[in-house]
């Protein structure tokens, strides 16, 4: 890195909102330490890059070993991507990935489009694709959480926090709830959504829980992407306030920052949640391991048998007849798990009130 002149950076993550949204604690590195920062992401995870504090530009490619844009490999397709790194011009890249990703086809490709220096984590020897490599399970602890991941594959590249950021997730406010939700005050957020079934509550404990809440004279707001508009009407039934489909990503945070609790499973919400700062009942099966991708944040109550016979699968179809990880845990386990936040979240203020109220003038 020269030492005079910050570098320009390209952040490479290829997947989901969700590991975005966790890569940005690593992104808040870069920027401390680079002239401007480009966030190269997938289609589905470029709207979370839109929300990272530290991002300059976002750019899309979709990456053909990525499930969810799977494209055939040609020409064309290494020709945009070199268009698209000569354009940013980066002086490096920094590339991030999860335990079972690997940086190399990417890097290859960096590579290939002249970029000088890249920084990954990979098992398999990187020869001259990787001028900076962690090597997972050795100096790479494998039981990271996925933020903290990031964050030491960025450090590996010379980028550290600044002085005074706790490397918690964040996302920028700047856009208003809807109308629906702006004047009800008290209420709670139910997402009854996930990206696949194996990660599911069933629908039933959903809609029996917006009705529990309703007994409680609790107001929910049911959200959900345009995809789940069905399963949003359904849980809301009669009481619930149906947002499915009918908020942006910055519009989800708004409303997901004035929640007095967030119920969802593992999905990107669950981060978009913790990184507002909301209290979090984390419905979470295990097929992914909770100490990578439970939501990280100081209020966080996670539910499902973490040891259920599902565990650590990476299913997408629950392996298990009855998917029992979840469909064991009870609408009074989600509301046990609510009042155990009130109470964690009040006894944090009182204790930062206190130390406040001791420090010297």
């Amino acid at each position: 890195m020269n030492d005079t002149v910050p570098p320009r950076v390209l952040v490479v993550r290829l997947d989901s909102f969700g590991d975005v949204l966790v890569a940005g604690p690593a992104v808040r590195a870069v920027a401390a330490g680079a002239s401007h920062v480009t966030m190269l992401c997938g289609p589905q995870g470029s709207p979370a890059a839109d929300l990272l504090p530290g991002v300059d530009r976002v750019r899309v490619w979709a990456a053909p070993w990525v499930t969810e844009t799977a494209r055939p490999i040609d020409d064309a397709l290494l020709g945009e991507f070199r268009a698209l790194v000569t354009e940013v011009q980066p002086d490096e890249a920094v590339v991030l990935t999860s335990f079972h990703q690997s940086p190399l086809p990417v890097a290859l490709l960096l590579r290939l489009a002249g970029v000088p220096r890249i920084t990954g984590a990979s098992v398999d020897h990187p020869g001259s694709l990787l001028d900076v490599r962690l090597r997972p399970g050795e100096d790479l602890p494998e039981e990271l959480p996925e933020p903290e991941r990031a964050l030491r594959i960025a450090e590996a590249a010379g980028f550290r926090l600044p002085p005074g950021d706790a490397g918690r997730l964040d996302v920028r406010l700047d856009a208003e709830p809807p109308a629906a939700v702006a004047g009800l005050g008290r209420y709670v957020v139910v997402h009854p959504g996930a990206s696949v079934p194996a990660r599911s509550w069933p629908e039933t404990h959903h809609r029996a829980l917006v009705a529990a809440y309703a007994e409680r004279g609790i107001p929910v707001v049911v959200t959900g992407s345009p995809g789940e508009v069905a399963l949003t009407a359904s849980v809301a039934g009669d009481t619930g306030i149906d947002l499915g489909g009918r908020t942006n990503p910055a519009e989800l945070a708004a409303v997901l920052a004035a929640a007095e609790v967030v119920v969802v499973g593992n999905t990107g919400p669950a981060h978009l949640a913790a990184a507002v700062g909301a209290p979090v009942v984390s419905l979470f099966s295990p097929v992914v391991p909770a100490v990578k991708w439970a939501p990280y944040g100081p209020l966080v109550e996670l539910l499902g048998d973490q040891g259920a016979a599902c565990r650590l699968s990476r299913a997408r179809e629950c392996p298990v007849p009855g998917h029992p990880c979840l469909s064991t845990v009870r609408v009074e386990d989600v509301l046990a798990a609510h009042d155990r936040l009130l109470d964690r979240a009040s006894r944090m203020e009182h204790r930062s009130l206190r130390r406040a109220s001791e420090a010297p003038a």
